[in-house]
């Protein structure tokens, strides 16, 4: 296949799927992972693509673009399930928990539904709908009104009423990009008052979010690095990154990702805190 018909192909899938990985490609094309590299670089350098760790997503037109929820959803699978799987563990039974809108909080919400007397919070049309499917008698959902955006999060006067008594224990917020600067970001203007009164609804919050959040930066700042108790990010976060987190937050989690890990076993999730 000539090298004009490969970048075709995947420029097409990018723009189908909103994401691809160089492994993935590497194994369809049956080429080197230098060779994908440099199409990614090609396609980049064209604006068909964005270049991102390990891949490539769909081009973002700025601070105010957002992608629908089923675009998001195939975007960094291995480390939105890495980061599920060692959020989970914050949650235990009898608890009240908030979940904000987003495909990472929609992945942690399946791996809770087997917790016991478990009441959960959220703006989140999926996420609710991950829990009722799961149909358990003493799990409780309220799922706030609101006007709904295309992520599937509800927002908005009524969203943000709904949520002005209610207190949790823990709030796990899914964010559009996070940076020193800005902070957490989302790009929905309208969106931005709904989540920051959810981010501070609960005696502790816990930001989800992956590796390639950083340094994005929305048009609305919902909280500052410092209001995270916790980040739970992926093992694909750079050293600068994990400094600047670790500067700002107490308790940054890097959860393992098997796939950036093909040599030998797993490692265990890692743990940063604050001195």
């Amino acid at each position: 296949m000539l090298a004009q018909q490969r970048q075709s192909r995947i420029a097409e899938r990018v723009h189908r799927t909103g994401a691809v990985r160089v492994a993935e490609l590497v194994e369809e094309f049956g080429v080197s992972d230098m060779t994908i590299r440099r199409d990614l670089e090609t396609l980049a350098e064209r604006g068909l693509v964005a270049k991102v760790h390990g891949g490539a997503t769909a081009v973002d037109f700025g601070s105010t673009s957002e992608p629908g929820f089923a675009v998001k959803q195939v975007r960094q699978e291995p480390e939105k399930q890495a980061i599920a799987d060692a959020a989970a563990t914050l949650v235990g039974p009898g608890q009240a928990i908030a979940l904000s809108a987003g495909t990472t909080t929609w992945t942690l919400a399946h791996r809770l539904t087997d917790v016991a007397d478990l009441t959960v919070v959220t703006n989140s049309v999926p996420v609710a709908d991950v829990f009722y499917r799961a149909g358990r008698p003493d799990q409780t959902v309220i799922l706030t009104g609101g006007v709904r955006t295309p992520s599937d999060a509800l927002v908005g006067p009524f969203a943000v009423a709904s949520l002005e008594k209610v207190n949790v224990d823990t709030v796990f917020l899914g964010v559009h990009g996070m940076s020193e600067r800005a902070g957490f970001t989302t790009p929905n203007l309208l969106e931005a008052e709904t989540v920051s009164t959810l981010a501070s609804k609960g005696r502790r919050l816990v930001v989800v979010a992956d590796h390639t959040k950083f340094d994005v930066v929305g048009i609305a700042t919902i909280a500052s690095l410092a209001d995270a108790d916790v980040v739970v990010t992926d093992s694909l976060l750079d050293e600068e990154a994990r400094r600047a987190l670790g500067a700002h937050v107490d308790q940054v989690v890097l959860a393992p990702v098997p796939a950036a890990e093909p040599h030998g076993p797993a490692k265990r999730t890692h743990t940063e805190k604050r001195p």
